[in-house]
This record gives C-alpha cells, sequence and structure tokens, in this order.
C-alpha cells in the first residue's frame, strides 16, 4: 500500500467556517501541538485570521513543529450577487497568496490547495434538508455553480500560481453524488479538481450503504486532496427521521471518531493506491466549538489508520 502522509485539520478542533457559531475556541497554537503530538504531519490552514496571516509568522511556527502546509478552505457563494462573489474572490486569492508565500519559505515539495466550497450553511432550505437531498437540482443552477467555482479558481491561479479543488459539502448545493457528477461535467479542470470528503459523500447522499469505493472511481480525474471522515449510520438514520438540520446533526455526533461509522478506511485506502493517488490524506472529524474532546479523537483517529497501514 502507497505510504500516504497524512494530516489533520483546524475542523477536528472546533474551528469552523460558519459565522455565529457559539463556544470557546482553542488557541491556533494549542491546536498545532496538539496536531503534532498525536502524530499527524500536515495542517490546513483554518478560517483566516485563525492562524497568523503573515506569511514569514506562520512558516515559522509550521516549520517549528515540521509541519506541511495542505491547504485552506474558502467558502464561495456560488449563487451570491456579483458583489458577494467579488467579495469571496478577493479572500480566495488573499488566502492563496498567504499559501503560497508560506510554502515558498518553507521549501515544502507540497503545492498548497485553495479549497473552494459553497457557502454552507447559509441557505435555509439546504441547511435544513442536509442529507436528506431529494429531487434534481435544475440544470441552470448546476452548470453557473461550475462557472463560478471556475472564474474563482483561474483568479486564485492568475493570483498565486496555486490551483484549486472544490469540496462537496452538505448544506451546499453540491452535496450529493449527482450534484458532484453534474458540476464537475462543467468545470475548468485545468485550475480545479475534487476534494473527495468521505464523509460529506456519504451523509450527503442520504443512503448509508452509499459504495464509496465506487464513487470514487467515478471520480478518480478529478480527485486532488482526500478528507477521511467517518459517518455514523445510527445517529444518520436518526436525523433524518427527526429531519434535523446540519448543525443539529453535527452536534449529535454525525462526523464520528474513524472505524466507529459507516466507512471502509482499509477499502477505500487501497482503492487511492489502485486509482494512482499520490497526495495527501487529511483527517477530519467536524465538530462544533467546545464540543467532544479533539485530542483524544485525533490520538484515536491516527491509531486506527496505523493499524490498518496507514
Amino acid at each position: 500500500m502507497t505510504n500516504f502522509s497524512i494530516a489533520n485539520a483546524p475542523c477536528s478542533w472546533g474551528t469552523l467556517e460558519f459565522a455565529g457559531l457559539s463556544g470557546e475556541r482553542i488557541t491556533y497554537t494549542q491546536m498545532l501541538d496538539e496536531l503534532v503530538a498525536t502524530g499527524y504531519t500536515g495542517t490546513e490552514l483554518g478560517d483566516w485570521g485563525f492562524m497568523p496571516t503573515d506569511p514569514s509568522q506562520l512558516a515559522a511556527e509550521l516549520q517549528q513543529r515540521q509541519l506541511t502546509l495542505i491547504g485552506a478552505f474558502v467558502p464561495v457563494a456560488l449563487r451570491g450577487t456579483a458583489t458577494q462573489i467579488a467579495t469571496a474572490t478577493e479572500q480566495a486569492q488573499r488566502t492563496a497568496e498567504l499559501l503560497a508565500h508560506t510554502a515558498q519559505i518553507l521549501g515544502q515539495a507540497h503545492q498548497p490547495l485553495l479549497i473552494l466550497a459553497d457557502a454552507n450553511g447559509t441557505d435555509p432550505m439546504r441547511t435544513a434538508n442536509a442529507g436528506r437531498i431529494t429531487g434534481r437540482t435544475p440544470s441552470g443552477v448546476i452548470v453557473n455553480a461550475a462557472k463560478v467555482a471556475s472564474e474563482v479558481a483561474h483568479a486564485v491561479f492568475a493570483a498565486s500560481g496555486l490551483r484549486s479543488a472544490f469540496h462537496h459539502h452538505c448544506a451546499g448545493i453540491i452535496e450529493t453524488p449527482d450534484e458532484v457528477r453534474r458540476f464537475l461535467a462543467h468545470i475548468d479542470s485545468n485550475v480545479l479538481g475534487l476534494v473527495f470528503d468521505t464523509g460529506h459523500m456519504l451523509y450527503g447522499s442520504g443512503d448509508n450503504t452509499t459504495d464509496i469505493v465506487a464513487l470514487i472511481h467515478v471520480f478518480a480525474p478529478h480527485i486532488r486532496l482526500v478528507h477521511f471522515k467517518d459517518c455514523q449510520p445510527e445517529i444518520a438514520t436518526r436525523t433524518r427521521h427527526a429531519q434535523l438540520d446540519y448543525f443539529a446533526a453535527i452536534q449529535a455526533g454525525i462526523f464520528c471518531e474513524l472505524g466507529r461509522g459507516a466507512i471502509d478506511f482499509a477499502a477505500i485506502a487501497h482503492t487511492l493506491t489502485t486509482i494512482g493517488y499520490q497526495g495527501w490524506i487529511v483527517v477530519e472529524q467536524d465538530v462544533l466549538p467546545g464540543m467532544g474532546a479533539p485530542r483524544i479523537s485525533a490520538a484515536h483517529n491516527r491509531t486506527y489508520l496505523r493499524n490498518i497501514g496507514l
């Protein structure tokens, strides 16, 4: 099996991109120290301002811990106004420039990715029905979303030389496997690839038995980064039956520790080797601020991956 490099991300410590979340957030230094102590060698950036936004300072923090900077998540309102999209594009460019300059200072081999996604959790209908989206999203919505994401990716590349990858996500316009498939058919793949997130793919499919391995094969040409996230099937069934919204599902523990949900990560790792994937694997266990015991979960997740050969 390929010796994949394993990273984690600030969202596993309760640093999420959603506005208005309550709960105490830990400092970036504590998060990075705990990430290293539990056995990871890379990190994503987290929300703008969570870690230093000066590339020299950020590089110093990462170099001190011998960490690779994997990428950064930037939400874009794919159905937003021209002003909203322009603002998000500027944020994406600014973030990409930070990534590029920091990577250059570090001299790291990995070229960081600008991770684009819809402005998840902002549409009341999508937020209320995350994990149980039914019906077919109109083609015009999908095509326009792909157009906007591609334009942002082009702006990012022009500003920084970095490429982008799109993160399908529950409570966003690109959630279900069908939406992902149709979206990818209309992107500019020269500048925009896919972040394949196992947990969001399973919960977003609306079916706990969805074949994630088969979907990796379907989306293989586009995959630029993989997020390992588990999905607890009993909780998924309960949240769907109770019609809980996305944030209530997270609070209920929908994204559990690896190996305690429905996803066969050993099979996924084998599949990634089969398709020739040589990128990073980023462990993510989305929790709300102050929720759970992030260091303990991070340690469990790293031990689990070692036990399956990663």
